[in-house]
């Protein structure tokens, strides 16, 4: 397969979409939600019409403390008590120790958790999305404006599934494959599906089944992801979010001033939430079997307060 980097947008291009294609005063000039304002009353009924069987598929990566070279900070956990010793404790120690629990610490951000991409999370000249500056986003307070907490009713809307992998007929993509618009048509072909106004569009390219089969590799690695190209794509659909079994971006950059082109385009131009490194692989399983794309899907962020993201576990009802 021969690559197509001949179709990447030029980097002036990118910088013009930053313009051309920003939602910055659509839903008003203090708005914070971005394109979750797409996801109306309306269209969560339309999602709760596509549950027939009322199966629940997970779409999320089991957190884990193992130490893996793809994981950018490690998981910290310690036990705060546990049941060890319990069956030789004193009886007047186990009348008050009952209980186990624990302490997790970590940075979601990064290369392997299943995370959602607050509107605060990233930042271009200085500025957040609906031009709010990037200062507000601080070591003291945190995010005060943008926050995960702009999502705290839960995120309900119908999920659509396009498996990139069954339109190039591959395990998964390599680095120097990344999704394009093409793909995008082409697997709304081949699944008899169309992606609307409000929707979570969930790409998959398969790179989760990688790292499950092959194991895990170093985060400085190329990586493939949804090209920045796709971004106008995302625009004319009105897509409500974005999710991929990637971190989101093609690493490394293919653009000399632009680290991280879809981050910064979607989050900042677009106003448009990212779901970052999703397990992909059930409900890619369950629509093959059910020739069906479509369905509901339910993610409730935790009400973190002056946060720019949030662990997630969405969760697609068939």
């Amino acid at each position: 397969m021969t690559t197509r980097s001949a179709k990447i947008p030029t980097e002036a291009q990118v910088l013009e979409w930053m313009t051309s294609l920003s939602n910055w005063g659509r839903w008003g000039k203090d708005d914070q939600k971005g394109c979750l304002n797409l996801i109306t009353p309306e269209k969560r009924k339309q999602a709760a019409a596509l549950v027939q069987e009322g199966v629940t598929v997970s779409c999320a990566r089991p957190i884990t403390t193992e130490m893996a070279p793809d994981i950018s900070f490690q998981v910290q956990r310690y036990m705060v008590d546990s049941g060890e010793g319990r069956d030789t404790d004193p009886p007047e120690r186990r009348m008050v120790r009952r209980g186990a629990s624990e302490f997790i610490g970590m940075v979601f951000h990064g290369q392997t958790i299943t995370h959602i991409d607050a509107l605060s999370h990233y930042s271009w000249q200085g500025k957040l999305y609906n031009g709010k500056p990037a200062s507000m986003i601080t070591s003291r307070e945190g995010a005060q404006t943008h926050s995960i907490e702009q999502a705290a009713d839960g995120i309900v809307t119908r999920g659509v599934l396009l498996d990139i992998t069954r339109v190039r007929n591959v395990a998964w993509l390599t680095p120097d494959q990344p999704v394009m618009p093409e793909d995008l048509d082409a697997a709304e072909r081949l699944e008899g599906v169309k992606v609307s106004e409000g929707d979570i569009l969930l790409v998959r390219t398969g790179n989760y089944r990688r790292r499950l089969e092959q194991g895990p590799t170093p985060n400085t690695q190329p990586a493939v992801a949804c090209q920045v190209a796709c971004t106008p794509w995302f625009k004319q659909r009105g897509i409500a979010m974005l999710g991929t079994d990637t971190s989101n971006d093609v690493r490394p950059t293919q653009y000399a001033t632009i680290t991280s082109p879809l981050h910064t385009v979607c989050l900042v131009t677009l106003g448009l939430w990212l779901i970052d490194n999703a397990n992909l692989e059930q409900i890619a399983q369950a629509c093959q079997q059910r020739n069906r794309y479509e369905f509901m899907l339910s993610l409730g962020p935790l009400r973190l307060r002056n946060v720019t993201g949030c662990p997630v576990n969405p969760i697609a009802i068939l």
